[in-house]
């Protein structure tokens, strides 16, 4: 798997655990709702620690992804799946985003 192939599925994963968050949450599933959260964390952590800083980009992804744990954990102690559904569409940017970049590589 290329670094970009990586970056992709890690995007595939979060928002795969978002959405399984969100229905957690509608369902009462608390236990569920935790865990894909964390998971979510996780990732965050993850393409944090990916970042090179080498290149300008870098700081502002730092800075989404500091506001991505924010908002995660907000969403984790209230239990609100308004903030994940609301974090759902910029994951998917971002992973559009990678992913266009990694074909024109």
């Amino acid at each position: 798997m290329t670094p970009g192939q990586l970056l992709i599925a890690l995007y595939d994963k979060a928002i795969t655990e978002l959405n399984k968050a969100v229905i957690f949450i509608e369902e009462k599933n608390i236990p569920g709702a935790h865990n894909s959260i964390i998971r979510v964390c996780d990732i965050v952590d993850a393409l944090d620690a990916s970042l090179k800083e080498k290149y300008e980009i870098s700081n502002n992804l730092a800075a989404l992804y500091q506001y991505f744990r924010e908002q995660l954990i907000t969403a984790n102690v209230k239990k609100n799946p308004e903030i994940l559904k609301s974090l759902i569409p910029l994951f998917q940017d971002l992973r559009d985003a990678f992913d266009e970049a990694s074909k024109k590589v």
